[in-house]
C-alpha cells in the first residue's frame, strides 16, 4: 500500500490530466486512495492522488456528519458564490479564531488560506464501467477541503495561497500554536 508523500516530493507540482476511462488500473488506485484515507480519517478532510504518489486527477474527502468517504474523479468548480475570504470559525461561548487549514503532505504544519466557503462543484464517479457526472453545492469545511484537494490536481500547495496572501503558517507545540517561517519551509523545494 502507498504512503502519504511529503513536501518537496515532486510529485506533489504535478498537473495531473483528466482520466478518460475506467479500467482496472483506475479502480486499483481509487482503492488505494481509499485505504490510505481511510487510515487518516480522523485526522484529514480529504487526500488528493498525487499526496500517493499517483499522477491521476482524482480525490476523496470525507464528507457529512456520518464522514463518508466520496471520491471524486475529474472534479472542477463551476461556480462561486460571494468572495474568497479567510474563514473564521465561531465557538458556542462566542469566541472567535481563525480557521487553520493542515495537508497531510505538511505534518504539524497549519495556516491561514482564503477560499470561497461556497462553491458549485462539478465531478464524475465509477458507476458499472462508466463515468456519471454529478454536480452539487458545497458550502463550509466541505466546500474548503474540494478546493484544497482541487489545488493539489493542479500542482498547488496551501503554503502557495498562504505566501501570495500574505499569510500565517503555524506548528501546535502542544496546546499552542508557534508561528513558523514561510520562508524556511519554501526554501526545502529549492
Amino acid at each position: 500500500m502507498r504512503k502519504i508523500v511529503f513536501y518537496p516530493n515532486e510529485i506533489l507540482r504535478v498537473k495531473t490530466r483528466d482520466i478518460k476511462s475506467i479500467d482496472e488500473m483506475l479502480q486499483a488506485d481509487v482503492d488505494e486512495l481509499r485505504w490510505a484515507l481511510q487510515k487518516e480519517k480522523d485526522h484529514a478532510a480529504g487526500l488528493a492522488a498525487v499526496q500517493v504518489g499517483l499522477d491521476r486527477r482524482f480525490f476523496g474527502l470525507v464528507t457529512g456528519q456520518k464522514r463518508n468517504l466520496q471520491i471524486f474523479i475529474n472534479p472542477r468548480v463551476i461556480k462561486t458564490f460571494g468572495q474568497k475570504l479567510h474563514p473564521i470559525m465561531t465557538f458556542d461561548d462566542g469566541k472567535q479564531e481563525d480557521f487553520l487549514e493542515g495537508c497531510l503532505s505538511f505534518p504539524g504544519l497549519f495556516g491561514t488560506v482564503n477560499r470561497y466557503l461556497r462553491i458549485e462543484a462539478e465531478w464524475e464517479e465509477i458507476k458499472g464501467k462508466k463515468l456519471e457526472t454529478r454536480n452539487k453545492k458545497l458550502e463550509g469545511i466541505e466546500a474548503i477541503a474540494y478546493q484544497h484537494e482541487l489545488d493539489h490536481l493542479n500542482g498547488i500547495l496551501f503554503i502557495d495561497h498562504i505566501k501570495e496572501e500574505g499569510g500565517e503558517l503555524y506548528m501546535w507545540e502542544g496546546d499552542k500554536k508557534k508561528r513558523v517561517d514561510l520562508n524556511l519551509v519554501v526554501e526545502k523545494e529549492k
